[in-house]
């Protein structure tokens, strides 16, 4: 019955520990899209890949519009019965019925108007008026550049000169498309992402089908396209105001630095840091991080998260003397994000998401690592006792900073950024002890002297009674004898001392 019951009791830790894993464990058929089309997802497109998101919202928005223009036609409708009951003439309700109509026509058409219209050929006076107004430089664009932004346009103009007569096209369309945002500062930000998406798509699709650029060209020129473009819109779509990008920021912030007590035993994150070249990486790793959002261009921005995730790989690959697999990645990365805690977090993922070019996140080792990244946000908000396996009431006295596991365990004072901190909360960490010390010598050694004062006064005591009750007698000094061989008259009868002898032979 004991081993049963011990077997037992194994079994369910067992059970318990694979649960538990299971809060940090991320199956990879997890980051593909939920639509099953092989791309990676995204938690901020609610698990599709950018293709098949724009796709779900054009629907989403197609019906919300059907559904908006049905309402206002049934209320238009009954207004108009209303009118018609109180007038007597049939005349003035068809006229009016017709200026409906009309007015009806002319708002659907302004509706379905897109920033597609700005890039397709069209005969149309109006089209012919809005491009000739773009040729106009506006103010806006202008303005004083700052000088990243001049750097930036002369090398993207050096750039299109490789692709003689195409170029001359990509960099008119930028300039529309830049003039287009400007006009339309007003829109929503998924709004002007869905602009900026369109623009991607149509530049490639011309790109490969009128100027017959090879694949590996595209992609070069497609970077060079998003770095131009968001180089000179970043300050105007980069964390807006009417987002509530900055209120997620704080809310994220504010949740790392509640866990700052999270220590890699708890994440299970196979990384040694006592190696010098494992804690170089982990360095490097959350100065990477930390740099994304320094970066003005999605592409760097994904740059900066692709080389974190280098750096975790070969800080896991030394620890365990063996390639790192995406179950020891993941855990990982969510342990460098709370150790860095990077500024505007949540604002740089959704930057990406909103302007970045969507092959990119649909795609390749950036698609990956920036799906990995998002998930690990995710974790830290959902972060829970049962996640880093701690009872909820150790849990919760963690998040209140009533103790910490770093004072409860020696061994827990892992370094918070380089080996010079590790060794500061190693001495500190002996100071204490050392002080503990000192305390408990000076109270014994006060205890001593006070043993020995208590035992002198004792002593001392003890005398004083043994002298009272026993007093001492001094007698005077009696004559000294005389010695034995010494002269005495008063004996001259007693025969003379022995003399020695010598015999002969």
């Amino acid at each position: 019955i004991f081993l049963s019951l011990t077997l037992f009791s194994l079994n369910r830790k067992k059970m318990n520990l694979k649960s538990e894993r299971r809060g940090i464990h991320v199956d990879q058929s997890e980051l593909l899209c939920k639509k099953g089309c092989g791309y990676y997802g995204n938690p901020a497109w609610q698990g599709f890949c950018s293709k098949c998101w724009r796709e779900e919202y054009h629907k989403a928005r197609q019906k919300q519009i059907q559904e908006d223009w049905e309402l206002a036609e049934r209320l238009q409708r009954e207004e108009e019965e209303a009118y018609a009951s109180s007038q007597s003439t049939q005349g003035a309700q068809s006229l009016t019925f017709s200026k409906f109509e009309e007015k009806k026509t002319n708002e659907k058409t302004r509706k379905v108007t897109t920033v597609k219209k700005f890039f397709t050929a069209s005969s149309r006076t109006g089209a012919k008026k809005e491009i000739q107004e773009a040729k106009a430089p506006s103010p806006s664009i202008n303005r004083q550049a700052s000088i990243e932004t001049d750097r930036v346009s002369k090398e993207f103009i050096e750039f299109l000169k490789t692709y003689q007569k195409p170029g001359q096209d990509i960099y008119k369309q930028c300039k529309l498309f830049l003039d287009t945002m400007n006009h339309k500062r007003d829109l929503s930000i998924e709004e002007q992402s869905e602009c900026a998406q369109d623009f991607y798509q149509n530049v490639a699709e011309k790109l490969q089908t009128r100027w017959k650029v090879p694949p590996e060209k595209v992609e070069k020129a497609m970077d060079q396209i998003e770095k131009y473009i968001m180089t000179r819109q970043y300050k105007y779509v980069f964390c807006p105001e009417t987002t509530d990008d900055e209120k997620k920021d704080l809310a994220v912030q504010k949740r790392i630095r509640a866990l700052h007590w999270v220590t890699p035993q708890m994440l299970c994150v196979p990384v040694n840091e006592e190696i010098p070249e494992v804690s170089d990486m982990v360095v490097k790793a959350i100065t990477d991080i930390i740099e994304m959002d320094s970066k003005r261009v999605p592409r760097d921005k994904l740059a900066c998260i692709t080389k974190c995730s280098k750096h975790i790989f070969n800080a896991i690959k030394i620890t365990k003397n063996e390639p790192a697999s995406a179950d020891d990645f993941l855990p990982t990365l969510i342990y460098i994000v709370l150790k860095g805690n990077p500024p505007r977090l949540q604002s740089n993922i959704q930057y990406i998401t909103r302007f970045c070019n969507p092959s990119r996140l649909m795609t390749g080792e950036d698609g990956y690592y920036f799906t990995n990244l998002c998930c690990a946000v995710a974790f830290i908000e959902k972060l829970d006792a049962q996640s880093l396996n701690l009872s909820q009431e150790d849990f919760d006295r963690f998040m209140t900073g009533q103790t910490s596991p770093k004072k409860q365990e020696s061994d827990s004072f892992s370094p918070d950024v380089c080996l010079g901190v590790k060794q500061m909360y190693k001495n500190l960490d002996l100071l204490s002890q050392l002080n503990e010390k000192q305390e408990r010598i000076v109270n014994e050694a006060k205890k001593l002297e006070k043993d020995l004062i208590d035992w002198t006064d004792g002593i001392t005591k003890e005398v004083q009674d043994i002298v009272e009750k026993y007093p001492l007698e001094i007698k005077p000094k009696s004559q000294a004898l005389a010695a034995i061989d010494s002269e005495n008259v008063e004996n001259d009868k007693l025969p003379p001392p022995l003399q020695p002898q010598v015999y002969a032979g």
